[in-house]
C-alpha cells in the first residue's frame, strides 16, 4: 500500500510554522519541538551539503537549532517562511564553518612553512663566506713569507708554537714574533676591530 504524497506540500496534518514559530518566541518548549521536527531534516541536509563532513554537518544543525530557539523573536513572517529562514541560518552558520575550518588551515600552513623556512638565507651565507675567504686569502698574501707560514701551520693546521718552530727550524721566540706580526697585519687589512 503506498501513500499518495505530493512532493513539495506539507501532510495535512503539519503545523502551521509562522504560528508555531510566534509560540516558540514566547517559550513554548512543546512549539519548539514541531519546529525541530520540520526543520531538522531539511537543515541537517543543507549543512552536509556544504560540509560534508557528517560530524561537523551534525554540530552545525545543532548549532543552528539552538539558534532558533535562541532568537525565534526575530522571525518576521512578512519577510518568508519559516522554513527559509531556518534554511538560511543554516547556510550562513555552514559556510561560517568553512571559512574558519579554511582560515585554521592556511594559520597551519603558515605555522608549518615558518618552522621550515631556515632562519639565514643559504644562498647569502655562502656567498658572504666565499667573499670573506677570498678578502682572507688577498690578505695572507701580503704577509711576508715566514708570517704567512706560521699563520697557516698555527691555525690552518691547529699546531702549537712549538710544533710550528720545529717543523720550520726556527726558534720559539721568533715563531711567536712572526705570529703576532702576522695576525696583526691580518686584522688590519681584514678591518677587524683591535
Amino acid at each position: 500500500m503506498r501513500e499518495n504524497v505530493q512532493i513539495g506540500r506539507a501532510p495535512s496534518s503539519a503545523p502551521d510554522l509562522p504560528e508555531v514559530m510566534a509560540r516558540v518566541a514566547h517559550g513554548d518548549q512543546q512549539a519548539f519541538t514541531a519546529v525541530f521536527e520540520a526543520v531538522s531534516g531539511p537543515v541537517l541536509g543543507l549543512v552536509r551539503t556544504v560540509l560534508r563532513d557528517p560530524a561537523q554537518s551534525e554540530e552545525v544543525a545543532q548549532e543552528v537549532l539552538v539558534e532558533v530557539w535562541r532568537t525565534a523573536a526575530r522571525y518576521q513572517p512578512s519577510r518568508g517562511s519559516v522554513m527559509t529562514w531556518v534554511l538560511t541560518l543554516a547556510h550562513r552558520r555552514a559556510v561560517d564553518r568553512v571559512r574558519s575550518e579554511q582560515a585554521a588551515s592556511n594559520r597551519e600552513a603558515r605555522v608549518a612553512l615558518l618552522e621550515h623556512t631556515p632562519a639565514y638565507d643559504e644562498v647569502v651565507e655562502q656567498v658572504e663566506l666565499r667573499l670573506e675567504r677570498e678578502q682572507l686569502r688577498r690578505c695572507l698574501r701580503g704577509l711576508t713569507e715566514l708570517q704567512r707560514q706560521s699563520v697557516t701551520l698555527a691555525y690552518y693546521r691547529g699546531l702549537t708554537y712549538r710544533e710550528v718552530a720545529e717543523l720550520l727550524t726556527l726558534p720559539l721566540g721568533t715563531v711567536k714574533t712572526r705570529l703576532r706580526d702576522g695576525l696583526i697585519r691580518l686584522r688590519d687589512c681584514l678591518g677587524v676591530g683591535a
